[in-house]
């Protein structure tokens, strides 16, 4: 059985754009991880870093009425704030996902599941 995946849809007089969650969590992703001070993006039980294509798995999207909802799953380097870094992600992901996808960011919720030693 195939998977149902949800779109953000962009109307328009010769059709629609459709853009699915994976393509957003996708932009999320990479924006989390051009900040510094972010060394990985991992899963919600901070167990697992993910890399590569598997990278999206590390942000959870939900599309409600009043825009879109993120959540980010992120490891940060040792002797960076974490909040600054939190706030940094926050800023990159909600400016990434609006000016690719052109949708309003309701809430971006950054997830410290870890700290890790600078590689």
């Amino acid at each position: 059985m195939a998977e149902i995946k949800e779109y953000a849809t962009h109307p328009d007089e010769r059709g629609s754009i459709n853009i699915s969650q994976e393509v957003i969590a996708s932009i999320a992703a990479n924006a989390a991880l051009e900040c510094e001070g972010v060394d990985a993006l991992t899963n919600a039980q901070g167990k697992e870093k993910l890399q590569g294509r598997s990278v999206q798995r590390s942000v959870k999207i939900e599309m409600g009425d009043d825009g879109v909802k993120a959540d980010v799953y992120v490891m940060v380097r040792l002797g960076y704030s974490v909040n600054d870094v939190g706030r940094a992600v926050q800023k990159a992901v909600g400016s990434a996902v609006e000016s690719s996808t052109g949708l309003k960011m309701s809430c971006v919720d950054v997830h410290i599941c870890g700290l890790s030693a600078k590689q």
